[in-house]
């Protein structure tokens, strides 16, 4: 009578250990990939940033080298000396270095310097540097500042999209008229993942630009960003 029990008892025990083993795998995952790879993306992300920096420093007049990225954009509204470096494509591979990416489909991103259309990024929320992990906090009225080798360019919200499908690729349309705008202006569109911890939808922030300024020898930051 006691074989059956003691076989019960080590089945018990056997699926107990593998269940406390489940439990450590993927808690050692949750740890990687929110906080093991921000580790990562960073430190990539400050290498490539020195990079940019030492070519602008170094480079004199002449034709903006694009091809380590295309300068920093600055949004204090998510953290006080929040900087996070744009590189072309909004691929995971990208992406995943710790950047901001600019769409080159389905939609292609206009650049800070051209006359009309929609400067168009995205980043990730969590992990990987989740660069826009805070866009929540952002509000309208609030400056969002792009910066490159010559300009700073200063863009000012006017509204936000808390949540829409990922399949809306309207939001980044070079006249974003979801976002109330009709006519051909300069605009800034930020996206990412929400809800927090998923990729179920898109989080959205309009702005428009409402200003440049040249950049001085010393870099001098615009009033916006303190």
């Amino acid at each position: 009578m006691r074989r059956p029990l003691s076989w019960i008892a080590a089945a018990v025990s056997l699926i107990g250990e593998l269940l406390i083993t489940a439990g450590v795998i993927l808690g050692l995952f949750v740890v990687y990939s929110l906080w093991w790879t921000n580790v990562l993306a960073d430190r990539a992300a400050r290498h490539d940033s020195d990079v940019i920096r030492r070519q602008w420093a170094d480079s004199g007049p002449g034709k903006l080298d694009t091809k380590d990225g295309i300068g920093f954009l600055h949004v204090p509204a998510m953290g006080k000396g929040f900087e996070v470096l744009v590189k072309k494509g909004t691929s995971t591979k990208v992406l995943n270095e710790g950047v901001a990416g600019y769409y080159t489909e389905p939609v292609e991103s206009a650049m800070p310097w051209d006359k009309q259309g929609n400067f168009t990024l995205a980043a990730h929320r969590d992990g990987h540097g989740a660069k826009f992990h805070n866009i929540d906090k952002i509000e309208n009225g609030d400056p969002v500042v792009f910066e490159d080798r010559d300009t700073w360019y200063v863009y000012k919200v006017y509204k936000i999209l808390p949540e829409t499908s990922k399949y809306n690729v309207e939001v980044i349309d070079r006249i974003p008229k979801e976002s109330g705008k009709k006519k051909a202006g300069r605009y800034l569109t930020l996206t990412t993942c929400t809800p927090v911890y998923t990729s179920r939808d898109r989080y959205i922030v309009w702005a428009e630009l409402v200003r440049t300024q040249k950049v001085d020898a010393k870099r001098t930051p615009p009033a916006e960003l303190g």
